[in-house]
């Protein structure tokens, strides 16, 4: 026989632990010195211009 759940229960725990994954998220993003900002930056800048510069297909200007 399959296991009864509430399915109340079940919607909060899921809501639970969507909120505590979001909460780590914003932890992670806001919980840096500036400078910490500064070198993710200045490294997506740098991944950014790399994938740019190994595209094949270039828009003609």
């Amino acid at each position: 026989m399959a296991e009864i759940i509430n399915l109340r229960m079940a919607r909060k725990a899921r809501a639970r632990n969507d909120a505590a994954t979001q909460a780590q998220a914003n932890r992670a993003k806001h919980g840096q010195t500036k400078a910490q900002k500064q070198s993710a930056k200045r490294e997506q800048d740098r991944l950014d211009r790399a994938v740019d510069g190994a595209k094949l297909d270039r828009p003609e200007e």
